[in-house]
């Protein structure tokens, strides 16, 4: 799991049938300090994310594992809008 900010979307008009329905949002990877890092990924979305939301997505075959993913043609999905972590006792909100 790893931890992004949508940052935007991502209209195909032409996919393959099983993307059919899928938003997919453009996410750029964050650290523990809510910075951006170099990498983006187009995950599909699961959980109604939106533009400028932190979330957490999967990758890889982890993302086939959720209700809506489940045997689509999807290396990434986000499964969670994150509200709040801790650090050794230091509460972060977004």
């Amino acid at each position: 799991m790893k931890m992004g900010r949508v940052v935007g979307a991502v209209v195909a008009s032409r996919k393959d049938e099983k993307l059919g329905g899928l938003k997919l949002l453009l996410v750029r990877d964050l650290d523990v300090d809510l910075e951006f890092e170099s990498g983006y990924v187009v995950a599909a979305d699961s959980v109604g994310a939106g533009a400028g939301e932190v979330v957490l997505y999967a990758t890889g075959s982890s993302a086939r594992q959720t209700t809506l993913t489940e045997a689509r043609p999807v290396d990434a999905v986000i499964m969670a809008i994150v509200d709040e972590y801790d650090i050794d006792g230091d509460i972060t909100r977004v």
